[in-house]
Formats: structure tokens, C-alpha cells, sequence
């Protein structure tokens, strides 16, 4: 390249980020290699410290990456801004019945808002991840993610909330890669993190048990035991308080019903939980705000989408309706399964990421 950008590299500790910083060294960038710190005690580092994407071994593991490629690598502090746009946020969703994303929330405020705004500030030109997607610049001049190469460790649903300016400023080198390319390139390079196992956990929820996390954290706000009802009100059974389930869920209900039964709906307002039969978790219309739009300055009401309602959910074909004061209704061809509060829709055209929103 004619000019040596500098790129900041998030280097969670895994192959991943590994192979995306050595990418960008040997494709000429001058990189600098960043761990964010997020956990809130040491208490959490050391828990984090066995897989976590930013606990302790992710430390170390990150710094002889960066030593041996030879780039510059730095531990950056945002225990705040994680605390303030993740915890407080996955605290509140679940106490008001809902069932939140911390992962999108990291990506889209911590990730990239507060590692862009300090890379920018020591000069650098780009921020960089090593996460399964692409970033592309569209005919009209917007940038959107595009999908992965590799369907399986696709992660574009978690990334829908990226602002213009955000993606006017990232490289996601490995979106080109299946993850059997990304092992070789990080064995035939010799990075330490080349066997390295990929974390699947929420990071300061290792275990899990969310609800149980959130009965540590926040004892006094949550919600004691109520009633399972049917959707007409009327009283089956006892449950643990409501933070303990999510839509579409059959197992841990203890219910004598005599056929598996689900949880349909969340009423924290009356502290009960409604339970439904098998197609009462389906529906054809989603409803959604909190909108970001990526392909065009709004979403297009004219054209027919794919959409996922969960991140392992297959793309079901919609189209979308516009309510006004921000809220959209999605009309799918079939069903789709557990459209839950609190998670995410996420629009493509065909392998674009035309944007998403906050199920209602």
C-alpha cells in the first residue's frame, strides 16, 4: 500500500484474532494489538480465565501472539463502558421480562464505540476483529456487513448495529477464511493460539446460569416466585420467578402436564409466566424497533427479506411493514419459531446485512 495505515487489532486471546492481526502485519498495516479489559473483579478475571474472550489467560495468551509476530500490544481499561452498556443493560432485560443479547450490546457500544473512540485517539486509521463477517462498500456508498464465506461460524446476526461511521473504520480479515484456513494459516505461522479452543460462553456468564448470576449481582431487584398460567389466566402451576425463563422454552418447567408443554409469554408486570402448546411458540408476524439500517438510510418496505430471529436460527423469507414512530412489523412466509422479547432481528438481502432491530 502507498501509505502505512495503522490498524488496532481486539485481540480476545483466541485463534481468531490472532490470525487477523498477523493477516493485516504481513499485508503491510502497522498493528497494534489491544486485549479490552471488561471483567468487573478479580474474581471474574480468574473465572474468565478459563475461556473467557477478556479474562486472564486471554491476556497472555494475546501478548506472546502479539510477541511473536512482532506488534505492539497494550491491555486497555473499559471495565466502565462494559459495566454501563452490557451488564446493566443484560440486569435490566431479564428483570423486566425480557431476554437481552449481551454480545450485540458489547459489539455495538464497547467493541467497537469505546475501541474506536481510543484507537482514533493514539492515530490510528482502522480498528480491526477477527470475527467471521465481512465488511463491504455498497454502489450507493454505505457500508454493510456481509456474510461470511463459512455458513457455520457465521456471526453477522451479532453485528446488525454497527453505525456507518463504525464500519467506514473496520477490516475483518478472517470473513474471507473457512475456519480449517484460518487453523493452517495460524499453524504455518507458529502463533501460540494455533489450537487454541473457541469460547462459546457469555464471558462474565461462564456457567450459564443467568439466573443465577442476576441472584448474585442484584439480590434485592429480583422477582420472587409466581404463577405459571395458560394464555386466559388461569393458574397451572408455581415457577421460580421469571428471570428464570425465555420464550420458546420446555425443559426446567416442572409441570405435570401430561405432554410437553412451553413458555409462550412473560408478564413481568404480574410476575407470571404463560404457558402454551407447541404451535403457540410460532408466529407470522414480528414486531421490532430500535432499528439500525445498514444498506439504505431506512429499511426498504419494497423488498423481501431473510431474516433471523435468533443467532442460530435459519434465514426465514419476509417482508416488512413500516407502523411509524420507529416500529416495523415482519410478516414471514411460515411461522418462525420463539420470536422472543429483548433478541434480535436481522434483516439480509440475500448475503448483505441490510439492518435489524429489537423484537417487541
Amino acid at each position: 500500500m502507498s501509505e502505512k495505515k495503522t490498524v488496532v487489532v481486539g485481540m480476545s486471546g483466541g485463534v481468531d484474532s490472532s490470525v487477523a492481526a498477523y493477516l493485516l502485519k504481513e499485508q503491510g498495516y502497522n498493528v497494534i494489538g489491544v486485549t479490552m479489559q471488561i471483567w468487573q473483579t478479580e474474581e471474574q478475571a480468574i473465572l474468565e480465565d478459563q475461556g473467557g474472550c477478556c479474562g486472564l489467560s486471554a491476556v497472555d495468551d494475546a501478548r506472546r501472539v502479539a510477541n511473536h509476530i512482532g506488534i505492539p500490544y497494550y491491555v486497555m481499561n473499559f471495565k466502565d463502558d462494559f459495566k454501563k452498556y452490557v451488564i446493566d443493560y443484560f440486569t435490566s432485560e431479564y428483570l423486566h421480562g425480557r431476554t437481552p443479547n449481551p454480545c450485540i450490546a458489547c459489539n455495538r457500544y464497547v467493541k467497537w464505540e469505546s475501541l474506536l473512540t481510543r484507537a482514533v485517539e493514539i492515530g490510528a486509521d482502522y480498528i480491526a476483529t477477527g470475527h467471521y463477517a465481512r465488511v463491504v462498500k455498497l454502489p450507493n456508498g454505505r457500508y454493510a456487513i456481509r456474510n461470511s464465506v463459512t455458513a457455520s461460524k457465521d456471526q453477522t446476526y451479532a453485528l446488525y448495529n454497527l453505525t456507518q461511521d463504525q464500519l467506514s473504520k473496520t477490516l475483518m480479515p478472517i470473513g474471507s477464511y473457512h475456519k480449517d484456513e484460518v487453523r493452517k494459516i495460524a499453524l504455518d505461522a507458529g502463533l501460540p493460539t494455533a489450537h487454541k479452543h473457541d469460547s462459546q460462553d457469555i464471558c462474565f456468564v461462564p456457567d450459564h446460569d443467568y439466573a443465577g448470576y442476576l441472584e448474585r449481582e442484584v439480590p434485592d431487584q429480583i422477582p420472587g416466585p409466581g404463577n405459571f398460567v395458560t394464555k386466559d389466566g388461569v393458574v397451572i402451576g408455581c415457577h421460580k420467578g421469571i428471570t428464570h425463563y425465555t420464550v420458546g422454552q420446555r425443559k426446567g418447567l416442572n409441570l405435570s402436564m401430561g405432554h410437553p408443554v412451553f413458555v409462550t409469554e412473560i408478564r413481568p408486570e404480574t410476575n407470571e409466566v404463560v404457558i402454551g402448546e407447541a404451535e403457540d411458540v410460532f408466529s407470522k408476524e414480528v414486531y421490532f424497533d430500535q432499528v439500525n439500517s445498514m444498506e439504505n438510510e431506512t429499511l426498504d418496505t419494497s423488498l423481501s427479506y431473510g431474516a433471523k430471529v435468533r443467532y442460530a436460527h435459519a434465514v426465514s423469507p419476509c417482508h416488512i411493514e413500516s407502523l411509524g414512530d420507529g416500529k416495523y412489523k415482519a410478516v414471514f412466509d411460515e411461522p418462525v419459531r420463539a420470536a422472543t422479547p429483548g433478541q434480535a432481528i436481522v434483516l439480509y438481502d440475500g448475503d448483505i446485512v441490510a439492518g435489524g432491530g429489537t423484537i417487541l
